[in-house]
């Protein structure tokens, strides 16, 4: 074992990943861009990463004996090349991979992950970390921190959430979504709905258990499945994505439907869907977005 891995600071070589396009692409919504790293909390710690000339180096509170937390979190350690090879020999497919190569999908708590995505309903990514940093700081457990840097608070369990009440969750800008978020955190806290068992479920059974809560459609439970999970062919189609299939896949359809798009997208994108579904998703918002605004103005 290297002996920086026993003083709270680990340094590796890290190739083909973009860390500010993985953990400020939408995927996750309680990191922080601060100074050259980002910094956030997972498994109960508060990390700071930065990366520059390819070599990372991984900050925490604490010494740490064991970094499997922080590995299985970013994935850095997959087969990239291996996952984009499965992906469509189509024209759009490799112009988002050529824009975002080294962009990763993380493998995040599932409970946060939902809670997180079903505050995305209607929202911007930037609204969504707000609610998030709001529940976290009023309703999260403190974590370490080391000296000079902010307090920082975990992600509130689904306990926290349940005794808070919805007042107190509209208090954090959640609206119309806090009586959503405090019947799933209750499903959970009280063990009707246990989010790693439906991990080793097969993905139609488990897009169905998470369809049944209050808040939760397909794009969501989709969301979960992806980034929470582990299901690489989960496929969430959001509006970015309906434009973007829309445009890219469909430019002469008058009229697509969300039946038709999740049908192509289920069976077109390969085993490592939701990778790709990824990279389409940041390709489009970071660089085509402007680009269909002008167009559509055009039209008009």
């Amino acid at each position: 074992m290297n002996p920086a891995d026993l003083s709270g600071t680990r340094r590796l070589a890290v190739a083909d990943y973009d860390l500010d396009a993985t953990l400020g692409g939408g995927q996750a919504f309680g990191w922080s861009r601060v100074g050259e790293g980002w910094e956030g909390v997972v498994a109960g710690r508060w990390v700071r990463i930065e990366a520059r000339d390819g070599a990372w180096t991984i900050r925490t509170a604490r010494a740490e004996t064991d970094w499997e937390w922080i590995d299985r979190y970013l994935g850095w350690d997959e087969d990239l090349a291996a996952v984009i090879a499965t992906f469509p020999d189509d024209a759009p497919m490799r112009d988002a991979v050529a824009a975002c190569r080294g962009l990763r999908l993380l493998r995040q708590d599932p409970w946060e992950c939902l809670a997180g995505f079903i505050c995305s309903t209607t929202k911007q990514v930037v609204q969504i970390q707000e609610m998030v940093a709001l529940l976290a700081r009023r309703h999260g457990d403190p974590v370490a921190t080391p000296e000079g840097v902010a307090p920082r608070n975990a992600f509130p369990r689904p306990e926290r959430i349940v005794e808070a009440g919805e007042a107190a969750l509209r208090g954090c800008k959640l609206g119309f979504r806090a009586p959503y978020i405090w019947a799933t955190a209750r499903e959970v806290a009280e063990g009707r709905l246990d989010l790693d068992a439906l991990a080793k479920r097969p993905e139609d059974e488990a897009r169905a258990a998470l369809m049944e809560l209050p808040g939760v459609g397909r794009k969501v439970a989709d969301c979960v499945l992806l980034f929470g999970l582990g299901f690489p062919n989960a496929f969430p189609v959001d509006v970015w994505i309906a434009r973007a299939l829309g445009r890219l896949y469909f430019p002469r359809a008058r009229k697509l439907t969300q039946r038709r798009l999740v049908r192509f997208s289920t069976t077109h994108f390969g085993p490592h869907g939701g990778y790709a579904q990824q990279y389409l998703f940041h390709h489009a918002r970071m660089n085509l977005g402007r680009a269909w605004a002008v167009d559509s103005a055009k039209k008009t």
